[in-house]
């Protein structure tokens, strides 16, 4: 009783500060066509930019995941919710492409620092009788999280200013100082058995098969987003939509993804995972396909199917991590980068140029065109349960 109660504690706290720190993961898509306005970039330079954002939150996370699991303290967690806190609002007041890159990587690199570690602890203080239900809580708050950044950020500029968007770098610092003094030391708790070889530890989790196909699973997943939330806002602004309205659109994708994540322990015990893998990944595109056809000419139906995209496109999120980390328990933190971050910079680089294409091709054309590619991987899910058949 007394050893659950610091534990439950402890992800409350964890769970909490995951719902702050992506907070800011969800600031620039609404606004970055109005940034990019601002200071005169086009819409392919300002897509690098923001991939440059996902690259410096993502890549770097399963690096940061093996120094979280050796030295298995709380700095990580702080230092990296006061980054993003303080240089991602910054970037709005940003004059030239420059100084707004300088401030998303600063930023980026907070939430690179924050998730990994924050994800190993959640998992080493989840109810041991339930760990799924306990992980999709986790990440349904970092998700929820992250669906209020473009509510805030994009009210903010439309009624307040682009230039009052460091108000929100309270929000972190405040949070930060609460974890700091009222968290439980969970470093004294989890004393470090033995150090992790670092050429050993990636050695194992790059050639384990099942965590390959769940890495890929997780990039396709990743893809979706990625492309909704870069090219949507262009799309929208083109449509002569105010940045609020594109705020609350991003909201509520991201919120249905949450609830999604919230469920999908509970639909995993009702279908089987692998069904939730294959609904998650093959869905996605009859309904991209809605979305567009409507998005111009029935603008509130193409609404409700971008939600309902959203839902199903995370409900997956929790499944995927809660299986990658039993596969190698003992490197939960860097596997957690690989799955939560290295997916999102792998991406990134790959749409790096997205914008450009988009461009050319049109956005609407390209959205269609990455949804064919989860729908068609599907047929990984096969490989990734056959030992179990």
């Amino acid at each position: 009783m007394n050893k659950s109660t610091p534990s439950k504690k402890a992800l409350i706290w964890l769970s909490c500060g995951h719902f702050i720190n992506d907070i800011y993961t969800g600031v620039l898509n609404p606004i970055m066509p109005f940034i990019a306005a601002k200071i005169g970039i086009s819409m392919p330079v300002a897509a690098v930019i923001l991939t440059i954002s996902h690259i410096f939150s993502s890549l770097l996370q399963p690096l940061f995941g093996y120094f979280a699991d050796n030295i298995v303290k709380r700095s990580f967690i702080f230092w990296g919710l006061l980054l993003s806190s303080a240089f991602i609002p910054l970037s709005a007041l940003s004059e030239n492409p420059y100084t707004l890159v300088l401030f998303i990587v600063i930023g980026s690199i907070g939430s690179s620092l924050f998730h990994p570690q924050a994800l190993g602890f959640a998992s080493r203080f989840a109810d041991k009788l339930n760990p799924g239900k306990s992980m999709s809580i986790f990440v349904a708050m970092g998700t929820l999280g992250y669906s209020c950044g473009p509510v805030i950020s994009s009210w903010i500029t439309q009624f307040l200013g682009m230039h009052k968007m460091p108000l929100m770098t309270l929000i972190g610092l405040i949070w930060a100082v609460l974890m700091f003094n009222l968290v439980p030391k969970l470093s004294l708790s989890e004393p470090v058995v033995s150090k992790i070889d670092f050429k050993t530890a990636f050695k194992r989790i790059l050639t384990n098969r099942k965590l390959n196909i769940l890495n890929v699973i997780a990039m396709l997943k990743t893809m979706i987003m990625s492309a909704c939330f870069i090219l949507l806002p262009f799309l929208w602004k083109n449509m002569g939509y105010k940045p609020f309205y594109i705020g609350m659109a991003l909201f509520l994708f991201i919120f249905s993804g949450g609830i999604g994540s919230l469920l999908s322990n509970a639909v995993e015990k009702r279908l089987g995972a692998p069904n939730v893998f294959y609904i998650s990944m093959i869905s996605t595109l009859p309904l991209m396909l809605l979305f567009v056809f409507t998005c111009k000419c029935h603008p509130a139906i193409s609404l409700i199917i971008f939600v309902i995209m959203g839902f199903i496109t995370m409900m997956a999120t929790p499944v995927t991590m809660v299986m990658a980390q039993n596969i190698l328990p003992e490197y939960k933190s860097i596997i957690s980068g690989f799955i939560n971050g290295f997916s999102w910079g792998i991406v990134a680089i790959a749409m790096s140029l997205l914008g450009f294409v988009a461009e050319k091709f049109g956005i609407t054309n390209v959205l269609i065109f990455v949804a064919v590619i989860p729908a068609v991987c599907s047929i990984l899910v096969k490989e990734l349960f056959k030992e179990t058949k």
